[in-house]
């Protein structure tokens, strides 16, 4: 069966797994039928198999890998969410993740007992060789979200002195490289980079030539303390597939590959929307409630207190909105309209921080044009919901109460909704974190303030009637 027709039979059009394909599996596992479970899964990939574990409740995970046996393929609990992977783990056996650790690339394994106790982390690297302890207790001495966690420390490097037929023959008869790679490293005797060699480049060269005169003296390195963020730019910036990692003294000591990359880029991505909704970047779907309640809770209290101030600012207002409710009827929509053009404002200036398009050289600029945006927005929907107003309530003062308001609020919006970021960023504070609740503040108190505030002054000027 071709790939193409497999994942026809688990997944829908729309990429989730199919609810029958489910179905079966879990009957199977029930019945305690290995050889039907067996037989679904067979052909699984391991990030099919993945979101599989994912799929169905803790109890069965552990039951399906206890069923598949030697057949479970162990890259699948690399690529699980961290809830999930600590689920499963926490009820395997410390044999079984240190047999599974034996079988990954360094990043992988670092993956599984990263968040592990301690004692734990030593129990299991107990039970691997000699060489992986000293690997994989080295990568744990790295801060994580760093390029030394991020890395693998298979790879493949030859010394610059050697030819190219020398570097092919030792590759096919090393057991040491890894299954794959993309580039050659060269190194001189005391393993510091010297340049890199494209496999392509590789095999077009004579056997004769020396690898030290076609390599890539000038290559992107990243350092073991760099930050992931950085890499994951440098990798999209300049189109990399693969890249070395050295120590602080400059010796070769992993790489880092392209699909390590997506993997840093999505989780980039996954908690910058999640931060925009006021929601911690540890919350996973598959979250227990009063894990998720305790992540939820400390952001929706800050907005009781910000909208406790909105109510105040409303209450400074009571005469006035006593002699004319219509007031009261109109006041959602001055501030609704700002806080949904300030997120606007607010969604684009957080991901172009996030990508690095928005900076001090373009900050200004940026900051007119949201401005400009902000203003003529405003001046549009003025004449709209003037004239709606108008029309509603027949009170051509109240039409030009709002219609003010409005340009207010949404020139309001449009400054908070960029500056708020850009303020954030430069004390190095996360934007998506914390500019949403920031911006409900500004555009709700500047919306009540300035639409109430008209409104008593018009009312006292007469121009308004209760």
């Amino acid at each position: 069966m071709s790939e193409i027709d497999h994942i026809a039979q688990i997944r829908d059009e729309w990429g989730a797994l199919k609810p029958a394909f489910l179905v079966d599996l879990l009957a199977a596992l029930d019945a305690d039928d290995v050889k039907s479970v067996r037989a679904l899964t067979r052909e699984l990939h391991a990030a099919d198999m993945a979101d599989v574990l994912q799929a169905i409740e803790q109890p069965r995970r552990v039951q399906l890998i206890a069923m598949l046996g030697k057949n479970f393929d162990v890259e699948a609990l690399a690529e699980l969410d961290e809830g999930t992977r600590d689920a499963i783990l926490d009820d395997l056996p410390n044999d079984v993740i240190a047999s599974a650790i034996k079988k990954l690339d360094t990043d992988d394994a670092l993956y599984l007992i990263e968040d592990m106790e301690r004692s734990e982390q030593v129990e299991i690297l107990s039970k691997v060789s000699k060489e992986d302890r000293v690997t994989l207790s080295r990568g744990l001495d790295y801060a994580e979200n760093t390029a030394g966690r991020l890395m693998q420390t298979e790879f493949f490097a030859v010394l610059d002195s050697w030819s190219v037929g020398k570097v092919i023959d030792h590759a096919r008869s090393s057991k040491d490289i890894p299954d794959s790679f993309v580039e050659i490293y060269v190194t001189d005797e005391n393993e510091r980079l010297e340049g890199a060699v494209p496999l392509s480049r590789l095999l077009r060269s004579n056997r004769e030539k020396r690898i030290s005169d076609i390599m890539d003296r000038e290559q992107t390195v990243f350092s073991v303390t760099d930050d992931q963020e950085d890499v994951a730019y440098k990798f999209e910036q300049y189109n990399l597939v693969s890249a070395a990692v050295t120590d602080s003294t400059g010796r070769l000591v992993g790489m880092v590959m392209v699909d390590d990359i997506l993997d840093v880029i999505r989780e980039e991505s996954d908690d910058t929307i999640l931060h925009l909704g006021g929601v911690g970047s540890e919350e996973e779907i598959g979250g227990s409630v009063v894990e998720t309640t305790r992540l939820r809770f400390s952001w929706l209290f800050v907005n009781l207190l910000t909208a406790i101030l909105a109510s105040w600012v409303i209450s400074l207002f009571n005469a006035t909105i006593q002699q004319m409710v219509a007031i009261a009827v109109l006041m959602p929509i001055v501030a609704s309209m700002g806080g949904n053009a300030g997120t606007q404002t607010m969604t684009v200036a957080v991901r172009a921080l996030a990508t690095r398009e928005l900076g001090p050289v373009n900050a200004v600029r940026v900051v007119f044009r949201e401005c400009a945006v902000g203003l003529i927005n405003g001046f549009l929907f003025a004449i709209i919901i003037g004239l709606f107003v108008w029309w509603w309530f027949g009170f051509g003062g109240l039409g030009l109460v709002i219609a003010i308001a409005m340009v207010i609020n949404l020139l309001a919006a449009a400054l908070a909704g960029i500056l708020l970021p850009l303020v954030l960023d430069h004390f190095e504070s996360d934007p998506a974190i914390s500019a949403a609740v920031f911006l409900t503040t500004v555009t709700d108190v500047v919306g009540f303030f300035s639409f109430l505030g008209l409104a008593t002054l018009f009312l006292k000027l007469g121009f308004l009637k209760s």
